[in-house]
């Protein structure tokens, strides 16, 4: 993908050119020993610990009810106050897209229908205004997607502090798909059913020959690492496909219609991918499906409207809950660019619709960090895990709690952001007078 952080940075600076809020500059993280005293934790995996946590070297070095404060360690006492680990969400266009409206600040699509080797990562801008102001709520997580065709590219996942996108990278890439489909792509859609199905084939045979040609470039791939006279042209296409079509990197299956998504674990069943479904806002309809083939699911946004006009109106809000009830392992992504800041709140209408709370803080935790593979490093609060985690003074699930303080990687992070900034500018506004 094409780099455009220097022109982001210099609309930016135009953007935010006034006195008291100046954009992205919102201070620089601290690295050291803290100590987080007196504190309600919620481990997730181990129930809730009253106690200390202790963050040392970019790690949880301590956590329970008996931790001694190590010697020149910052103490922050949080008396009331509850540890939570960082919010995790499983899809947006986060660094890749500034301001939607504005095509020279958006970044997460190319030319071409299959073009599975461009990296979401190297487009990433973590001068983004949006990062600080998504980060303060408590997501210090995400999985940033490309967009656009078939294979659009491979999504990466990145944490939410660094100055290049090397040093925000998570550990999780997984190639995109966008699964064909015979239904209708919006009401301006006027293909005739024949005219959609055609097309779905079309898609499915582009696909199986996708697939065939990998496979015999990846043999010959390993012909050659034996004999090097073995001629191969690099090809790039299938060079990133063959991890995929081996197992060795998730496919994320973006699918949402019933039909599809029957579709969908037809084919991962003849395939035998590593797949995840994400979307897939008619999960409801074939839950019990989706679990018995075992396959992950990163849903949402939950703050939609229902997928069809004769839905409940909440149906939305209880796919999630429906799926996870149906023994489907299901994570929660915002789908948000400006607005991932509200993940937390769309996990508070899945728990509030059927799924619960402690299943919707699993699905923005330690579920995506399952799924990704990096259960062992994220998502929970344990000794031995890297230390990304936020303090609240309540349940971070409803919009009246404040996150107080965050820690990334281990850093303690400036709470501020352009939206605090322009609130206190103009919190404190005094009437100008022409001159």
């Amino acid at each position: 993908m094409r780099n455009i952080n220097l022109l982001l940075c210099l609309f930016i600076g135009l953007w935010a050119a006034a006195p008291a809020a100046t954009g992205q500059v919102v201070g620089k993280p601290k690295k050291g020993t803290f100590a987080l005293t007196n504190a309600t934790i919620e481990t997730i995996t181990n129930g809730t610990v009253n106690g200390t946590l202790v963050i040392s070297d970019g790690r949880i070095t301590a956590l329970g009810s008996d931790v001694a404060v190590p010697t020149g360690a910052t103490v922050i006492d949080c008396t009331d106050k509850y540890v939570y680990p960082g919010f995790i969400d499983g899809g947006t266009n986060l660094g890749l897209i500034e301001i939607s409206s504005i095509s020279l600040t958006a970044d997460a699509s190319e030319i071409g229908d299959v073009i599975p080797y461009m990296q979401a990562l190297t487009a990433v801008n973590p001068n983004s205004v949006a990062i600080p102001v998504t980060r303060v709520g408590g997501v210090t997580t995400v999985l940033t997607m490309p967009e656009g065709g078939l294979f659009p590219g491979t999504a990466a996942l990145i944490d939410l502090a660094g100055y290049t996108p090397e040093q925000m990278y998570a550990g999780f890439k997984a190639v995109r798909m966008n699964y064909p489909t015979s239904g209708a792509r919006g009401r301006w859609d006027r293909r005739g059913e024949e005219d959609r199905k055609k097309e779905e084939e079309k898609k499915m045979k582009e696909i199986t020959e996708l697939w065939d040609r990998t496979k015999l470039y990846g043999q010959i791939q390993d012909a050659r690492a034996t004999d090097p006279s073995v001629k191969l042209d690099h090809n790039p296409t299938l060079a990133a496909m063959v991890p995929v079509v081996r197992g060795e990197m998730p496919l994320l299956i973006e699918v949402e219609r019933e039909a599809d998504i029957r579709s969908a674990l037809k084919w991962i069943e003849e395939t035998k991918v590593k797949a995840v479904l994400t979307g897939v806002s008619e999960g409801w309809r074939v839950a019990d499906e989706i679990a018995k083939a075992g396959v992950p699911v990163i849903t949402g946004p939950m703050l939609d409207m229902p997928p069809r006009a004769s839905d409940r109106y909440d149906k939305a809000y209880a796919n999630a809950g429906l799926m996870h009830k149906a023994g489907v392992q299901v994570a929660i992504r915002s789908n948000e660019t400006e607005n991932v800041r509200n993940l937390p709140f769309n996990a508070g209408f899945a728990a509030a619709y059927g799924m619960g709370r402690e299943a919707a803080l699993e699905a923005i935790t330690i579920v995506p960090a399952r799924i990704m593979g990096l259960e062992a490093e994220i998502g929970s609060l344990e000794v031995g895990k890297v230390a990304t985690l936020f303090i609240s003074d309540g349940d971070p699930l409803e919009t009246r709690t404040r996150i107080e303080q965050v820690f990334i990687d281990g850093y303690q992070i400036p709470m501020d952001s352009r939206h605090i900034q322009l609130y206190n500018e103009f919190l404190e506004r005094t009437p100008g007078v022409r001159e």
